[in-house]
C-alpha cells in the first residue's frame, strides 16, 4: 500500500517508494515526488450483473450502505455485497476522496489487494468493488461506466471520467544516481509506452 511506500522512503529502507494517491499526506511533504503515470480506478461487478453505469452519488450511497439492494438501481432484488480495500491503501484513499462523503458500511468485505478484490467480485454475482484499471479482466469481472463515462485515455484526457489518481515515485531528495536514472527512464517515451501497455496511463 501507499502508506508503506511513503514510510519506507522516509525511513531510508527504500531508495524509491511508490504511492498512488490523489494527494500525498502531510508526512510525505518532505519527500521529493515525481508523477510517473496516471491510474483510473474502476467500479466492477460480476459479468451477470445487468447494471452498466453508476453515478458518483449512487456509488457514495452504495459504499455508505444507504443503497443496500440492487433493485434500487434497476437490478436484481438482492442485497449488495460491498467490497473495499483496507485502510492505508492508496486505491481506497483516492476512491473515497474523489467520491466524497464515504463512511464505509460496516458490512463491507475488506480485501488487501486489487487482485483479491477482483477475485471476490468474480465469485459473487451480487458484489461491487473497485480496483486499478490495469487489473481489469473482462472474463472475470465487468467494469462499469461512471457518470456515463468509460475509463479510457480519451475520456480521462477530456476530464469526463472522474475516478483518476496520479502515481508518484518518491525519494528522500531530488533523484540522483541509479534512482534518478530509473525515474528518468520511466518518464522517457519508451518507459511511458511500457506503462500504457501494462494498463496504466501516461503521466501527462
Amino acid at each position: 500500500g501507499s502508506a508503506l511506500g511513503i514510510q519506507s522512503t522516509l525511513a531510508g529502507t527504500a531508495s524509491i517508494g511508490m504511492a498512488d494517491l490523489v494527494e500525498l499526506p502531510p508526512e510525505a511533504q518532505s519527500l521529493h515526488s515525481t508523477v510517473v503515470a496516471q491510474d483510473g480506478i474502476v467500479l466492477v461487478v460480476h459479468p451477470k450483473n445487468p447494471i452498466t453505469n453508476l453515478t458518483l452519488e449512487q456509488t457514495r450511497d452504495i459504499f455508505n450502505g444507504k443503497i443496500a439492494n440492487w433493485s434500487a438501481l434497476g437490478g436484481e432484488d438482492h442485497a449488495i455485497t460491498v467490497v473495499s480495500r483496507e485502510a492505508g491503501s492508496g486505491t481506497r484513499s483516492s476512491f473515497e476522496k474523489i467520491v466524497g462523503g464515504i463512511q464505509l458500511t460496516p458490512n463491507a468485505i475488506i480485501q488487501d489487494s486489487n487482485g483479491t478484490i477482483r477475485e471476490t467480485v468474480a465469485n459473487d454475482p451480487h458484489a461491487v468493488g473497485y480496483l486499478s484499471h490495469g487489473l481489469i479482466d473482462p472474463a472475470k469481472i465487468k467494469p462499469l461506466l461512471v457518470n456515463g463515462a468509460d475509463c479510457t485515455p480519451e475520456e480521462i484526457a477530456a476530464r469526463r471520467y472522474p475516478l483518476v489518481r496520479p502515481i508518484f515515485l518518491l525519494t528522500r531528495e531530488a533523484p540522483q544516481g541509479a534512482a534518478g536514472e530509473f525515474i528518468a527512464y520511466i518518464l522517457s517515451p519508451e518507459g511511458q509506452a511500457m506503462i500504457l501497455k501494462d494498463g496504466l496511463l501516461p503521466a501527462r
